[in-house]
């Protein structure tokens, strides 16, 4: 149920898909929840501009049933952090949108949560 979704201009590490099990791993022990349910996507978009620049960013999504209000600034700065290590990312050149979906709103495996 937990989706992290990191878009970035900067360039992706040869192990892509490494980086999205890490940030799996990280996501499911921050929210507490079960690593089977958590998805991970990453994507490069080299025509991204934030504050009139290109210098490089990210917009981050993470959603999830139950997301604690609460806990949205410690989650924003572990993000970053692992982003900053990962990537190289300024924190101040990334966005974070929080999302709390009903459970009714989420579906997988032919019904919903």
């Amino acid at each position: 149920m937990p989706l992290l979704r990191v878009e970035t201009n900067a360039a992706l590490p040869d192990d892509a898909a490494g980086l999205c099990q890490r940030l799996s791993t990280q996501v499911a022990d921050w929210l507490g929840k079960p690593e089977g349910y958590v998805m991970v996507a990453c994507t490069h978009n080299p025509a991204m501009c934030f504050a009139g620049s290109t210098d490089p960013l990210a917009y981050c999504e993470l959603k999830s049933i139950g997301l604690p209000e609460g806990l949205t600034r410690e989650l924003s700065r572990q993000l970053c952090d692992v982003l900053q290590g990962e990537l190289n990312l300024d924190p101040a050149r990334v966005y974070i949108e929080f999302a709390d979906a009903p459970r009714h709103f989420w579906g997988t495996n032919s019904t919903t949560f």
